[in-house]
């Protein structure tokens, strides 16, 4: 939700104003769609990362004001909590090495952040979950300084008219009352972007509800919060919390929410998602904008504020023709630049070859069937039991060696990478499968061998600096030690 808005202070008329915008917009896009009028451009590979500005103990520095306004770095902007700050990349066509030169920008990019942080004497991570976070460090004094934070805190706690209550049921269980929005800031993402033509687009957007499961099991970095012992992937349950308002009127606390897996699969057109952005989620920012309806930008802003795990932007490409992408939202952030190119390789690959399937035969597992392995491999990683195409239950470990991994590799062939890149990549996949260990793995393993210690805090913050040093390493997660 990268759109800045003039005010944070509205009344029933910019409401108002707002959706009739929002209702032509949509209108217009449905018609583009329909009339073809839409970028047919090949598919184009990008994404965002999110990550934590550090003092050196390891404590949350909450700058980065100062540090965007110094470092000067047009991909870096900052996010909803002071001490996160994302990353963005330049569009790249998804062909040819286009993994080995988005590492290459990458890691530019984080190299010159992270000199920049120490500097000034902080230090940057790249982890799903802050395990040296504090609850009381969540609070609206470390709320970025702009206006579409403090309207969004305001609106969502209007909706709820009740605290934030979080209660997640993991290997331990945590139970809180938050009474603001920054509870989300806990949570930071590699967030990977596929623009796609029109008329495939919503069978991809299928094919990576699908292929959720096996990412965020793979990628999973976050099993830690507030000195709990969650979830593999534990930002799922928290966002999902974090945020938690749903529909119009009786629906509020209903089944449709802004923070979700979705409600189906896009049947007919990747147009039935915004559809349902205009039917069944009110409005949470209705800024004053002016702007053509050719421009999309109160639609823009009100999917923006509807976090699917899956979910479809609209953007331009350089002559101004409208086009869509695919976000996919559910890996963490790192462990490494390295790590997170890898799960960008499985996830383009993976999700190619199943969408090449779709189109070929059809839907082959329910949607509430792919909902349900999501947050199974969300919880227990890569430990988890899935029913996959076949309608058998497999464990997951075993399913991404024997077939997800070389679906992958048919999915990025298909797609024009080189086979350099190819096996490069998916082999640090492979790598992670074989040796079970990703984020979460690594980090349950440092604190069950640093067990003898009873101060747990101290063993956060040890394992904290621990991973930081391994980051900073560039070796892949999978290479880690624990000691």
């Amino acid at each position: 939700m990268g759109q800045e808005i003039s005010f944070s202070e509205f009344d029933k008329s910019d409401f108002d104003h707002f959706y009739q915008k929002l209702k032509l917009e949509t209108k217009l896009l449905k018609k583009m769609i329909e009339q073809k009028a839409c970028s047919t451009r090949s598919a184009v590979a990008g994404f965002e990362i999110e990550a934590w500005v550090l003092d050196t103990d390891m404590s949350p520095a909450p700058i980065n004001d100062h540090f965007l306004a110094t470092l000067k770095n047009p991909l870096a902007f900052e996010e909803l909590a002071k001490f996160n700050i994302e990353l963005n990349s330049t569009p790249t066509p998804l062909a040819g090495n286009v993994f080995s030169r988005m590492h290459k920008q990458l890691q530019a990019t984080w190299n010159d952040a992270y000199q920049h942080a120490e500097s000034l004497e902080k230090r940057l991570l790249m982890i799903g979950t802050l395990p040296t976070l504090k609850q009381s460090e969540l609070n609206l004094a470390n709320m970025s300084d702009l206006n579409r934070y403090r309207a969004l805190n305001e609106q969502i706690l209007q909706s709820r008219g009740k605290p934030i209550n979080l209660d997640i049921i993991g290997k331990e269980h945590l139970k809180l009352q938050h009474h603001d929005v920054m509870l989300e800031s806990a949570t930071t993402s590699f967030q990977i972007h596929i623009q796609l033509p029109f008329d495939t687009a919503h069978h991809f957007y299928n094919a990576s509800i699908i292929a959720s499961a096996p990412l965020v099991a793979v990628c999973a970095n976050s099993p830690f919060l507030f000195g709990k012992d969650l979830w593999h992937e534990s930002r799922i349950p928290l966002f999902e919390q974090a945020i938690e308002t749903g529909g119009y009127d009786g629906a509020a606390q209903g089944p449709i929410r802004r923070v979700s897996f979705g409600t189906d699969y896009a049947r007919q057109s990747i147009m039935e998602c915004f559809t349902e952005n205009l039917d069944h989620f009110p409005i949470l920012l209705p800024a004053t904008i002016d702007s053509t309806l050719e421009a999309f930008e109160h639609l823009r802003l009100h999917n923006g504020t509807i976090w699917r795990w899956n979910r479809p932007l609209v953007g331009f490409d350089d002559d101004g023709t409208p086009h869509i992408r695919v976000e996919h939202r559910t890996p963490a952030a790192g462990p490494t630049t390295i790590d997170s190119m890898a799960n960008a390789a499985f996830y383009y690959g993976l999700a190619k070859n199943l969408s090449d399937e779709i189109m070929q035969n059809g839907l082959a597992i329910p949607f509430s069937q792919a909902k349900d392995n999501f947050y199974q491999a969300s919880r227990y990683g890569l430990d988890s039991h899935i029913i996959w195409l076949d309608g058998k239950k497999h464990r997951l470990q075993s399913l991404l060696r024997k077939e997800l991994i070389p679906r992958a590799i048919l999915g990025l062939k298909s797609l024009g990478v080189t086979s350099c890149d190819t096996e490069d990549f998916l082999d640090i996949i492979l790598q992670r499968i074989n040796n079970k260990q990703n984020g979460s793995f690594w980090q349950r393993q440092f604190i069950q061998s640093h067990s003898h210690d009873i101060d747990l805090n101290k063993n956060l913050k040890l394992m904290t600096q621990c991973y930081l040093k391994q980051q900073q390493s560039g070796k892949p997660v999978a290479e880690w030690s624990a000691l």
